[in-house]
């Protein structure tokens, strides 16, 4: 049966809430996992029933790109303004940038405009400012390195 593609945004935007989640409590991969797939997935808050997730999407984005952080990172500085490092970047921006990164390293079966218009939304979510159309040049630009 095909996954929704509801189930998928769902899953995208718990990966970035879990990298955020590992970065600010340097909890593990596996444990962070867990946490989501046995606690916030398939759960009602206030009396609505959320969106399922496409778990196993969910820990296969998480899971890679702890397992392939290096090259991800370098991938998006090398799209950085000269003399920006990434550790300046706000941390949630930095989970945004390094999820649709991996996608679009590790994912050619996922359309580009599929993951740029994905982490833009989940951008859009978090940020009012400057952020979502930072986030739309760089998954632009990483897409055309990664893709060409």
């Amino acid at each position: 049966m095909a996954t929704k593609p509801q189930a998928r945004s769902v899953a995208r935007l718990a990966a970035v809430q879990a990298l955020y989640q590992m970065e600010a409590s340097h909890a593990g991969v596996e444990t962070v996992v867990s946490e989501f797939t046995d606690h916030r997935f398939d759960r009602d808050i206030e009396g609505e029933r959320l969106a399922a997730a496409d778990e196993a999407f969910f820990a296969q984005i998480v899971r890679g790109i702890v397992e392939e952080q290096g090259v991800i990172d370098r991938a998006i500085v090398r799209r950085l303004a000269t003399g920006w490092k990434l550790e300046r970047i706000d941390a949630t921006l930095r989970a945004i940038l390094r999820a649709g990164a991996f996608e679009l390293m590790r994912r050619p079966d996922v359309p580009v405009e599929v993951v740029i218009d994905e982490y833009v939304e989940i951008a859009k979510s978090f940020f009012e400012g400057p952020e979502p159309g930072f986030v739309n040049g760089a998954m632009d630009a990483i897409a055309r390195d990664e893709r060409a």
